[in-house]
């Protein structure tokens, strides 16, 4: 039967969603029986019980020795096959398999960059090959983030100044989505990425292709459309004139007496590509020196894409 998923988590499409569905079912049907048979049994007692004349004495009750044993041994049973199921599932998690194809993950406010072991980077998306395993080797540029893709049952702490790792093995081809789920800062909700899972030949395809496909076939405002969504420039600069982090780009270009902190200038393409390389030359005044500074090594392709894609803005 095709797994829909249930009320509680989406269709689970990797390797590692069964044995964490079961512990978490698991848990949840134990839950609601002790629920039930702990709140069922204070109501019935509170009507047995009741006190049914104002001189009513209760009689004296003696304990018994089995039921007070029976509340302290299944208990005990329960957390320990809790324990040794989840610790056996935290084992298999934590330890990706030795020929796991790894990708590096880096987390900064507000995207999640990737870079493959082929030396091409993408943002805010990821391609991965179903049947293979993945290892993701995960860090942080600014604050604490959290990497978490539900489909997969994979989630994990993104810490400023050291590695940390998740891995799966994707069974189903689709698109899935990847959250943020540590808040850290303003765009925090806006944080996400989406994880393509694809055949073993399209990826291969796709990583020949330094994973932009046909995008050099593409006239050059749209190709920087498919740029700014790449790199994640939409997160902070919207482009239909929305306040965002960063100054709209909707018309944006060709703006005079555009104010910044070294005083009014003419928004021209000299200053749209000074800003994408060196963003603390000119800040946008009412903002703040907060882009990343890892856009001065975008290609000089990919800043005239971006450029002429703004000039669309109007």
């Amino acid at each position: 039967m095709e797994d829909r998923g249930s009320l509680w988590l989406p269709e689970g499409t990797s390797t590692l969603a069964p044995a964490i569905d079961w512990l978490f079912n698991f848990v949840n049907f134990v839950s609601v029986i002790l629920f039930v048979l702990v709140v069922g049994t204070m109501l019935y007692f509170v009507y047995k019980y009741r006190r049914r004349a104002p001189n009513e004495r209760p009689a004296p009750i003696t304990e018994s020795k089995a039921l007070e044993l029976s509340w302290i041994v299944v208990p005990t049973i329960l957390c320990l096959l809790v324990f040794t199921w989840g610790f056996k599932t935290f084992i298999r998690i934590g330890v990706a398999p030795p020929d796991a194809y790894e990708i590096q993950v880096r987390a900064q406010q507000w995207y999640w960059e990737f870079t493959y072991p082929e030396g091409f980077k993408t943002t805010g998306e990821i391609y991965v090959p179903e049947g293979r395993p993945v290892r993701l080797l995960m860090n942080s540029a600014d604050v604490l983030h959290s990497f978490y893709i539900p489909s997969f049952r994979v989630k994990h702490d993104v810490i400023p100044g050291r590695y940390t790792s998740v891995w799966f093995e994707a069974t189903k081809t689709g698109v899935y989505d990847v959250f943020c789920t540590e808040y850290c800062g303003t765009q925090h909700s806006y944080m996400g990425a989406k994880v393509h899972v694809v055949g073993q030949n399209e990826f291969n395809e796709w990583v020949e292709t330094g994973g932009v496909g046909d995008l050099a076939t593409l006239p050059l405002e749209q190709q920087g459309k498919i740029y700014a969504s790449k790199l994640a420039c939409v997160t902070c600069h919207s482009v239909d004139g929305a306040a965002g982090t960063g100054p709209t780009w909707k018309g944006l270009f060709g703006q005079a007496g555009h104010a910044t902190s070294a005083g009014p200038v003419t928004a021209d393409e000299n200053y749209l590509r000074e800003s994408i390389l060196m963003p603390g030359a000119k800040i946008a005044q009412g903002y703040g020196n907060v882009m990343p500074a890892n856009y001065s090594t975008l290609s000089a392709d990919q800043v005239d894409a971006l450029i002429a894609y703004m000039k669309t803005l109007q």
